[in-house]
């Protein structure tokens, strides 16, 4: 990304620890690392995808990021702004800046309201248009914007589909006029042709309002049809960052050309050798000491178990946090 596209938000040592009770442990607390010392500049008008297997705290990351997760260390500045400093009128302001789309269509919506009343509901909290009839035209607006009938208003959320519901999700962020949206797994529950739908939406809306977007996933083919850059995320930790086609064309660090190894080739005859990382995942509970990827990683030297490797520029502005680069 060239240093020219101005920085939108700076996330700084990101950090979110939580405190779980083991019985194992006679119920003494013990700290379970979500996500550890997460770096990175967001630019406007970008698409940062953020991949990574389940549990490494890509969905932590995003929440954290809206604040409905309190984080435990570091910073985000948003627009010049730092987002954990701020309260009141200031705080309410920057998180209609920033908004999120969930996971899970259905439970993200109050099963009790109609399409045009969960779309209008933001616009009352906020303030942001007093006059009825005006909400009202703008709740039809915004529903042609993201193809929706107009006739469905008066609709209930189980009365669509999954691909309808996340249109009604995105309908309710673009409401507030965002300048950033964390897609959390938008399309992970929606069926392959109603993927490619949403994500057209994604990249339609993004154009026309130079949206910005933190889109988080598990699928390899998903991130690399909507991002600019990729940050690769492992146990916590953002291992590899780099423009979206470097990644699939010169991957850095082991996790990662393990993690596209798994990507089926595209003719059925064609050999492609699987990477597979043997041993157990390791534990996020309890002191982090080493690489996390150590006790997996074919090309682990002694240092790798007992230093932690720093996400450092490897040239052309593509990060990896691996001493094989160092």
């Amino acid at each position: 990304m060239s240093n020219e596209k101005k920085v939108l938000m700076k996330i700084e040592h990101l950090t979110k620890e939580f405190e779980i009770k083991s019985k194992k442990l006679g119920g003494k607390p013990q700290i379970l690392h979500a996500l550890n010392d997460v770096s990175v500049d967001i630019y406007e008008g970008e698409t940062l995808g953020v991949i990574g297997e389940s549990g490494c705290g890509k969905s932590t990351f995003g929440r954290t990021l809206i604040q409905l997760h309190k984080a435990t260390a570091g910073s985000v500045t948003f627009d010049g702004k730092d987002l954990f400093s701020l309260k009141g009128a200031e705080l309410k302001k920057a998180k209609k800046d920033v908004q999120m789309v969930f996971q899970d269509p259905y439970s993200s919506l109050d099963p009790r309201k109609t399409a045009g009343k969960l779309i209008e509901e933001p616009l009352i909290v906020h303030k942001l248009i007093s006059d009825k009839n005006e909400r009202e035209k703008r709740v039809l607006e915004l529903m042609r914007e993201v193809g929706l009938d107009i006739q469905h208003v008066h609709r209930f959320p189980h009365e669509f589909s999954g691909g309808q519901r996340q249109r009604i999700n995105v309908a309710r962020a673009l409401a507030m006029n965002p300048k950033v949206i964390v897609c959390d797994e938008p399309v992970s529950a929606l069926d392959v042709s109603i993927q490619a739908q949403v994500l057209n939406l994604f990249n339609r809306l993004q154009q026309q309002y130079n949206l910005t977007y933190i889109f988080i996933s598990h699928d390899l083919g998903v991130i690399k049809h909507v991002s600019d850059r990729i940050a690769i995320m492992y146990l916590g930790r953002i291992v590899e960052l780099c423009e979206a086609d470097a990644i699939y064309e010169n991957p850095l660090h082991p996790y990662t050309k393990a993690l596209l190894s798994a990507i089926p080739p595209v003719s059925p005859f064609a050999k492609k050798e699987r990477i597979v990382l043997k041993g157990d995942i390791p534990s996020p509970i309890g002191d982090q000491i080493g690489c996390p990827l150590a006790g997996r990683c074919p090309n682990c030297m002694d240092r790798c178990r007992k230093e932690i490797p720093k996400l450092k520029d490897a040239g052309d502005g593509h990060q990896v946090a691996c001493f094989l680069y160092e």
